[in-house]
């Protein structure tokens, strides 16, 4: 059952036909010209390059995926250590305990000082227009001389004269408060 079949035999077997194979002479001279030059064809060359070129592209992407994870890899590294670094620095200089150290790292400290950057940005431009009042009153002098007069602008010349005075003085009084 089946051993018949892992036997081998010694003589091939050869099977002849009783009607001969004809083959036609373009495949006969087209065979023989395949098998003299055994270049490519251009139009099989160009497939080859688009497949390996398309090969080559999907390599890179692959490795500069990999480059970028392991470079997320070892910033992520960079940044704990330097965190560990600054927590050990604080608790034996300054003799800090690890819950405050934690708590005073350089990231919270950048954070903090954004914070207090925009509040001091906020509280400046509050009291740029609450300091100078004058220039306020001044401008709402010439809006409703504006709106009083549409057809004669021109009458609120000595308004805007004012304004022109209120803005120059608040300007000195700022530039005074910056020296």
């Amino acid at each position: 059952m089946g051993a018949s079949q892992s036997k081998t035999d010694a003589a091939p077997k050869v099977i002849h036909s009783a009607t001969p194979v004809e083959f036609s002479q373009d495949v006969v001279d087209y065979l023989s010209d395949r098998m003299a030059s055994p270049e490519t064809t251009p139009e099989r060359q160009s497939t080859l390059d688009n497949h390996i070129r398309s090969r080559i592209q999907a390599e890179i992407q692959t490795l500069r995926a990999e480059e970028e994870k392991v470079r997320q890899e070892i910033q992520h590294a960079l940044e704990k250590e330097n965190l560990d670094r600054e927590i050990d620095s604080t608790s034996e200089n300054g003799g800090v305990s690890q819950g405050d150290a934690a708590a005073k790292n350089s990231a919270t400290l950048i954070g903090d000082l954004e914070e207090i950057r925009a509040k001091v940005d906020r509280y400046q431009a509050r009291r740029q227009l609450g300091d100078f009042p004058s220039v306020k009153e001044a401008g709402e002098a010439v809006v409703s001389c504006y709106r009083s007069n549409e057809s004669t602008p021109l009458e609120c010349w000595k308004q805007v004269a004012q304004f022109k005075a209120a803005v120059a003085d608040a300007e000195t009084q700022y530039l005074a408060s910056l020296r």
